[in-house]
């Protein structure tokens, strides 16, 4: 069957055709129909979990909407009224009803005969849950989604002054990339120290966030939250000791090329020392990339580029642009970060972003592009429990995109040496992101396991991890108090825990796909889209293999990886 971009909007059959979900009266019918139906065939289990699937969809449809407003503008309060009705309202009610559905589900004896190849990672997921599930729990993790989102709020207001003009730190980023070394350093030190003037706000939010987990975790029986999370999250496929030994072979096979990758900028700018604000520089007489103008022209190179690559995953973007399922430019009042959100009625997803012009702009729209991918790709299967696919897959289908997309990025720029530049700051990037996820990961494990800990503690925590895994690259003598906050940067800390080692296990992934492509382009893209149509329905290590990768972190594969990553690298330094 051929591909398309052009999906529908699911229809209603069990619903009503134009259900709108305002409050929790009009939603818990459904629910009790659901639970009282007389499940006597395989026939009427197939049709009860097509009619839990449409419900499901519905409702997730509806909380994504709410969550994609109010990160699209957090200046109004009547989105993120909207936003907070939902989860302390609709969620909590909803969570005893989706435990007796999953229980009636595993109860039913024609659950047996069900097709166990592609119901296999569903009924493992329910079973999980059940496990997981704590009536206790139902009002914390309510006052956790609300609360969770006001790192967003927090970082949304931060913006510096900069040549009598305001600037979101987004924006400000820019310019890090400046010739001028000393219009670096002072936009540089303007930004860390507004991320200290909000330092006390966002220890306090994590020290909040890090208590109620616990508790979740505690009354779910389990020592820590880490523990825990690795239970929700579906990690069946590795452990924590695989995401140690991960750690331990990117201080072996990383950091020595990260080494080679800045004493090389700081010969190319000429500096005796390299100091933070020079990483992203370049020399006098050099001016930054500008791969685009605004948000409507990175959208039309963006699609130029998808076109050249496969015309299925331009269409994608164009469905989406069609459907106004774009948010792409930094401005003062939005959430920070970027995030491709699937919506599971609609099909085509919603791309969020804070653009500001720069080369780093382009790798997270070709990333997102990725996932919207993933989202079309996944959307025909039946169930949408079918479409929840493993987040280390979903990473694989956007950073392959970042390194699919490099061979056709003559749509951003219009010489051979930019291409080139640009090329060499996404395979460094590739490279030098390995130690940050390690950090963050590492730092997540201790911070879980010692839940009781002072903010004084996990300052020195998060020094001693952070020195681990840093070279004598790039000289930080006097900037202490702004290191001991670089944590407060990264929003999954805050918004999603436990979710970043995906980042390092799908990047592995992707250089993999890579060197497919590098072989057999053609073969290397079925590959990618037949892995991605599969959506949830087969387990990690399937999935990889489908896709004609490994499923392995181990050191020696991690070192073949960075090998090539780094020949490749050093093909374009010639």
């Amino acid at each position: 069957m051929p591909r398309t971009a052009d999906i529908q909007k699911l229809n209603h059959h069990f619903l009503p055709t134009d259900a709108v979900l305002t409050n929790w009266e009009g939603l818990e019918p459904y629910f009790k129909t659901l639970l009282a139906q007389d499940l006597d065939s395989v026939s009427t289990l197939e049709k009860w979990l097509q009619n839990l699937s449409e419900l499901e969809a519905f409702i997730s449809e509806d909380a994504c909407w709410r969550q994609i407003k109010m990160t699209c503008d957090t200046t109004d309060k009547s989105l993120e009224e909207s936003f907070n009705f939902f989860c302390m309202e609709i969620q909590p009610k909803m969570q005893p009803y989706a435990d007796a559905l999953n229980k009636k589900l595993i109860a039913c004896p024609f659950t047996a005969d069900l097709d166990k190849s592609a119901y296999f990672t569903y009924l493992r997921s329910v079973k999980k849950s059940i496990e997981l599930f704590r009536e206790e729990n139902i009002p914390i993790q309510a006052e956790l989604s609300v609360l969770q989102q006001q790192y967003g709020t927090i970082a949304g207001k931060m913006t510096i002054q900069f040549k009598e003009q305001e600037y979101t730190l987004q924006q400000a980023a820019q310019f890090l990339e400046n010739p001028d070394r000393a219009i670096r350093e002072e936009v540089y030190l303007k930004i860390q120290e507004r991320r200290l003037q909000d330092q006390t706000s966002m220890h306090d939010l994590f020290s909040s966030l890090i208590q109620k987990r616990n508790q979740v975790a505690l009354n779910a029986g389990f020592a820590n939250y880490r523990d825990y999370k690795f239970q929700e999250l579906g990690r069946f496929d590795y452990s924590k000791e695989d995401c140690y030994q991960f750690h331990e072979a990117i201080k072996l096979h990383v950091l020595p090329l990260i080494d080679k990758i800045y004493a090389r900028k700081k010969k190319k700018l000429g500096v005796a020392i390299l100091k933070p604000w020079d990483t992203e520089a370049e020399p006098a007489g050099i001016a930054p990339l500008k791969p685009f103008t605004d948000g409507k022209d990175l959208y039309n190179k963006s699609v130029a580029c998808f076109e050249k690559l496969n015309p299925f995953f331009a269409d994608c973007l164009r469905k989406m642009n069609d459907l106004k399922h774009f948010d792409l430019e930094s401005r003062k009042g939005k959430a920070p970060g970027g995030y491709n959100c699937p919506l599971a009625e609609s099909g085509a997803p919603f791309i969020f972003m804070n653009a500001a012009g720069q080369m780093s702009d382009v790798t997270t729209m070709v990333h997102e592009g990725g996932h919207a991918i993933h989202s079309f790709l996944a959307h025909p299967l039946s169930l949408t429990a079918f479409k929840e696919y493993p987040m280390e897959m979903a990473e694989v289908a956007s950073m392959s995109m970042e390194l699919f997309t490099m061979n056709h990025w003559q749509s951003f720029f219009d010489n051979e040496e930019d291409l080139n530049r640009a090329k060499e700051h996404q395979l460094e990037r590739t490279i030098t992101i390995f130690p940050w996820i390690a950090i963050i990961d590492k730092f997540q494990h201790w911070v879980y396991e010692n839940p009781m800990h002072t903010i004084e503690e996990r300052t020195a925590s998060w020094k001693n991890i952070v020195a681990e895994f840093s070279t004598d690259s790039i000289d930080y003598s006097g900037l202490d108090m702004y290191r001991a906050i670089g944590w407060q940067r990264q929003l999954h800390l805050f918004e999603v825990p436990f979710y970043y080692i995906e980042y390092g296990i799908a990047q592995l992934g992707a250089i993999g796909m890579w060197m497919q492509y590098q072989i057999n382009p053609n073969q290397a893209l079925e590959n990618y889209m037949n892995a991605l149509s599969l959506g949830g329905t087969k387990t990690l290590p399937e999935l990889y293999k489908t896709a004609g990768i490994e499923f392995n972190f181990s050191p020696n594969y991690v070192k073949k990886l960075m090998d090539f990553t780094n020949q490749e690298l050093e093909k374009l330094y010639a």
